[in-house]
């Protein structure tokens, strides 16, 4: 038996594995403090009444012979796809066959799952600072990555790749910056890729987050995106199903890549459970769209509570206006681990170091916008009380 090498070139812990173990030595020392947790990208607002109602009705419904269902369709109910065609798409002037889009678990497993569909030999590029599991999933396959630079001076918008690439991983709006591409950006990667032939995995995980009317949705708003691009969506972020577990991919028919997820899939997916499906649908009713407006509208002013109180305190921050992260640059010259070790150590106050997400993030740390509005003014109080950059 023979492992895959490639798993050696892995870091030995997962980001987040790292911060916690630094938070549970912390809090051994010292059990009676109240941390307030900033870092995670994880909600704390509880579901619309609707969804919830729904997933009960559906599990009810497993209770009885005459309503009871097995095993669920390998790429979804055709009534939830159809739906977000329907809710989603549609309104934006963009149209889909239902059998190109395939509901799944997360964006999370998505996106690593879909590195099964291409050879080892391909060239990625992808952004730095970014995601780690994009890097990961691509590391255990052994392609060779090309790191796209995203830094203060350009506005954490990564430059177009210098040599062709095969497939590109963007996030808009990012984790971990918090940036974002206007219509024209993005044009501009969608015409690279359709010159070198490349592939374009974008994640769109955080678009309900979008406040900018000039800030696409969906890279499907841009022109020839369909030859080049798969979108990877996210019920988690936007409905506030972290512990639900429902996302959707859209794999074109112009990609030539359908048949092959569609086979991938089959192989090894079982499909998405049907309470969460049921859930998922419920997210699309006017009740559902108001409770989830509602939330977001709640997380939409934490980020703007964070990035303004940041500044004010003579930080230097950046995204948290179409995003739910703020990035935060480290004040006197401090690297990432060292700020999140005086965060936590002095302000009780959880991050995420900014090198975890790649080199390009030394030097900053990121603040999450799902924490409630009473921790985020208490961590900041706290920090400013600490750091005293201004009075």
């Amino acid at each position: 038996m023979k492992i895959n090498s490639h798993y050696s070139a892995l870091p030995a812990h997962y980001l987040f594995h790292d911060i916690d173990l630094r938070v549970q030595t912390y809090l051994s020392q010292h059990p009676d403090t109240r941390l307030l947790r900033m870092g995670i990208g994880d909600v704390t607002r509880p579901l619309p009444r609707v969804i919830v109602d729904a997933m009960q009705r559906a599990a009810e419904e497993l209770a009885h012979e005459e309503t009871f269902r097995g095993y669920c369709p390998e790429n979804g109910y055709e009534w939830l796809r159809q739906t977000i065609i329907d809710h989603f798409f549609l309104p934006r002037g963009i149209p889909f066959h239902p059998d190109e889009v395939f509901i799944s678990e997360g964006a999370g497993s998505d996106l690593g799952n879909l590195s099964d569909l291409f050879d080892r030999d391909n060239k990625v590029a992808i952004m730095d600072p970014t995601y780690p599991a994009y890097v990961d999933a691509n590391i255990m396959a052994g392609r060779e990555i090309t790191l796209l630079p995203c830094l203060r001076e350009n506005n954490f918008v990564p430059d177009l790749p210098a040599q062709p690439v095969d497939i590109i991983y963007l996030c808009f709006p990012n984790n971990p910056t918090g940036a974002v591409l206007t219509r024209d950006q993005l044009r501009l990667w969608v015409e690279y890729a359709r010159r070198n032939h490349s592939l374009i995995i974008f994640d769109a995980a955080y678009e309900a987050h979008i406040s900018s009317p000039d800030i696409p949705h969906s890279i499907y708003e841009i022109e020839g995106a369909r030859e080049v691009a798969i979108e990877v969506h996210s019920f988690s972020k936007s409905a506030g199903f972290t512990s639900v577990r429902c996302g959707y991919v859209v794999v074109p028919f112009e990609t030539g890549l359908q048949p092959l997820w569609m086979r991938r899939q089959c192989t090894k997916y079982n499909g998405t459970a049907y309470v969460s499906q049921r859930a998922a649908e419920a997210t699309f009713t006017p009740e559902g769209q108001k409770g989830i407006r509602d939330n977001l509208c709640y997380y939409k002013n934490t980020a703007s509570l964070i990035l303004n109180g940041l500044r004010e305190i003579g930080l230097e921050a950046y995204g948290g206006e179409n995003a739910p992260y703020i990035w935060c640059r480290a004040p006197h010259g401090w690297n990432s681990w060292t700020f999140f070790d005086h965060l936590l150590n002095h302000c009780q106050v959880v991050s995420t170091p900014g090198v975890g997400f790649g080199r390009c993030g030394e030097g900053f740390v990121r603040f999450s916008a799902f924490a409630n509005h009473p921790s985020a003014i208490e961590a900041l109080h706290r920090i400013h009380a600490y750091l005293g950059l201004r009075p």
